[in-house]
């Protein structure tokens, strides 16, 4: 994929919304920026009192967003959400390399199927994820394969039991703009920096397309 063939978020053109814990929005071939985390990522009253003020917020400030209200969103929330997942609380079972294999092996088994991938980090605790989505694939299933494909090879690695490997929900974004596209791939790109981690405890991925931004 060129980038001069990538699609932004149009919001003058009919968006799908669906609702599990968080709302996800879905437009036909538009690039997606998507994090989804291990289930033992976060304290529970740190998530608890998260989302009880991100709900707050959001009934005062519907979507879309203009870029300002996007900037203080990620101000307010999604810097500290960052800052927990980077802080590397639970088990962390991705750092293990070849649990982050099994990862990655999901994201690129369908590639140029279901999805175009353009860039992902599979971090100790967290994944993040830059895509085209096909539009035949609905988002919500194609994260559970992913988590069900990995979950089951890395529970039986580990020797996991009980309880699931991965939240039940992700967070995604449509991609509004290049701009907006450009601070992703950076944004992926330099996680691993930003949560000091060394060789061997990540895996990053990028297109030759995400390559050619710097």
């Amino acid at each position: 994929m060129r980038r001069d063939e990538l699609r932004f978020f149009n919001p003058w053109s009919d968006v799908a919304t669906t609702r599990n814990r968080l709302p996800h929005w879905r437009q036909d071939g538009v690039v997606v920026f998507v994090t989804w985390r291990l289930a033992d990522s976060i304290p529970k009253a740190n998530l608890d009192r998260h989302h009880e003020e991100v709900t707050v917020w959001k009934s005062r400030h519907p979507e879309p967003w203009n870029e300002d209200t996007e900037r203080e969103y990620h101000r307010l929330f999604s810097q500290k959400m960052d800052e927990w997942l980077d802080a590397g609380s639970g088990s962390c079972v991705l750092r293990s390399p070849a649990n982050a294999q099994f990862v990655k092996d999901a994201l690129l088994h369908f590639e140029g199927e279901r999805t175009a991938m353009l860039s992902f980090v599979v971090m100790p605790n967290h994944v993040h994820g830059l895509f085209v989505l096909n539009a035949d694939w609905r988002l919500e299933a194609l994260i559970q394969s992913w988590k069900r494909y990995s979950a089951v090879r890395i529970n039986r690695r580990e020797n996991r039991t009980g309880n699931p490997l991965w939240q039940k929900d992700y967070f995604d974004r449509l991609v509004r703009d290049s701009r907006h596209f450009g601070n992703c791939v950076r944004y992926i790109r330099r996680n691993p920096e930003k949560a000091r981690l060394g060789a061997g405890e990540f895996i990053l991925w990028e297109s030759e397309l995400a390559r050619e931004i710097d």
